[in-house]
């Protein structure tokens, strides 16, 4: 367990990097931009982050699994990913640039159509080339593919839209130049140049994708029920309405980051794990201390919600302050779906997810239709803090049935979960 908690620390300082860096750039296009532009950012952005779980195909997750597994070697892998890389670039902007366009009231702007698809082929190579790290359980490597891009899209924001008053453009740009610095590091540094090539090894590419494909359209389904509200409010509401109702939500993603932190090093390690029972084992102990943590800092949140949206957004946000209540119920509950999920993709079965998460996302589709017109940001937030319950319920049963460890047990705390924060802190008093 201290080899983990220390992958758990490591992991840990990266987000709070990713936290403070990318809180403080969104104070800056909140104060700056208004609820109104805020609202057509979300709008713009939905489609790309939702084609990140399309166009990357799950090559992360394959890639960690068959590495760790030492089922392919490093070089073949890499020249895999490279080759399969190429074609979903083009791709994925493609169709990503056709739905922004056509679907969204933000698509009638074809320069922000464009500065918005123009991340995807840099956010792409750093996510299917973060497997590799994965799969060698490095971790401290993978942090920093993670916090040095949001570090870069916070410097560049400060200077196009809060200097130069770039607007909405300035702050796509920064996205755009983010993943595009560490792109350059891994293609280089990392040799991830020497993979190009044209000598294809089909079978690997076969397999990677069979298994990949699976870990794609789960993640898609998981999106779906994230970003389905923004998409519906941009279609059903107003610009403000979206606005509002994304920055309630990033307050919550951030809350988010506790359970990612542990599920990253969940995931690095149930791909390399022999005994998948007991490592199952310490998972369900994460996440019971895991709950603990976000439910305090919830009930914390809540209480405070009004003045910490108001000091870090303005007034004219005040209207976030009920969506983020709102969803603080589901953000709690899905903590156990955040969790326990990589724990089961690591293990190679992602399809478990959907049996949650479809039924989920169709009572989410339902809700929002029901509740956007005639209660806007708030209606879309009682819709998402709904599938959240659901998709968390239903998980939990579905996870028993595959570890075979009893919902009871998954959930019953003891005095030996609290012993690693103990350890953890006798070593500190050192």
């Amino acid at each position: 367990m201290s080899t983990f908690l220390k992958d758990i620390l490591s992991v840990g300082v990266s987000k709070v990097l990713m936290i403070a860096f990318g809180l403080t750039t969104s104070i800056i296009i909140a104060r700056v931009l208004g609820p109104e532009k805020n609202g057509v950012i979300a709008a713009l952005l939905v489609y790309p982050s939702l084609f990140m779980s399309i166009g990357s195909l799950g090559i992360r997750q394959s890639t960690t699994y068959f590495l760790g597994k030492g089922i392919f070697s490093e070089d073949e892998i890499k020249r895999a990913i490279t080759q399969i890389w190429l074609f979903t670039t083009v791709f994925s902007v493609v169709v990503c640039f056709f739905l922004i366009r056509y679907l969204s009231k933000s698509g009638e702007n074809l320069w922000l159509v464009v500065l918005a698809v123009l991340p995807i082929p840099f956010a792409l190579f750093n996510t299917y080339n973060s497997g590799v790290f994965l799969g060698k359980n490095q971790i401290s490597v993978f942090n920093k593919i993670n916090w040095i891009p949001t570090l870069i899209v916070l410097l560049i924001t400060a200077i196009s839209v809060w200097w130069l008053s770039f607007g909405v453009s300035g702050y796509l740009l920064a996205l755009i130049v983010g993943p595009l610095v560490i792109s350059g590091i891994l293609l280089f540094k990392n040799k991830f140049i020497k993979a190009f090539s044209l000598n294809f090894n089909w079978d690997i590419i076969k397999q990677m994708l069979t298994l990949g494909l699976v870990y794609a359209f789960a993640l898609l389904v998981v999106n779906l029920n994230y970003k389905i509200d923004v998409i519906l409010l941009d279609n059903l509401s107003s610009a403000f309405e979206t606005g509002i109702y994304s920055k309630g939500v990033s307050i919550t993603e951030y809350l988010w980051q506790i359970p990612m932190l542990l599920s990253t090093v969940v995931f690095a390690r149930s791909a390399v794990s022999k005994d998948d029972k007991a490592f199952s084992l310490k998972v369900t102990q994460l996440l019971r201390l895991s709950i603990l943590a976000i439910g305090l800092a919830s009930l914390i949140l809540f209480l405070i919600s009004k003045f910490v949206i108001v000091l870090m957004y303005g007034e004219s946000f005040v209207g976030s302050v009920m969506v983020l209540n709102t969803l603080l119920p589901g953000v709690l509950l899905l903590t156990i779906f955040k969790v326990i999920n990589m724990d089961l993709s690591g293990k190679g079965k992602p399809w478990v997810s959907l049996k949650a998460m479809i039924p989920a996302l169709i009572v989410n589709v339902v809700l929002n239709l029901l509740f956007i017109p005639e209660y806007g940001a708030v209606g879309a937030a009682i819709a998402s803090t709904i599938s959240y319950s659901i998709a968390a319920l239903l998980f939990i049963h579905f996870y028993s049935k595959e570890t075979k460890i009893p919902v009871l047990e998954i959930i019953r705390y003891r005095h030996s979960d609290f012993q690693p924060i103990v350890q953890l802190l006798q070593k500190l008093k050192r």
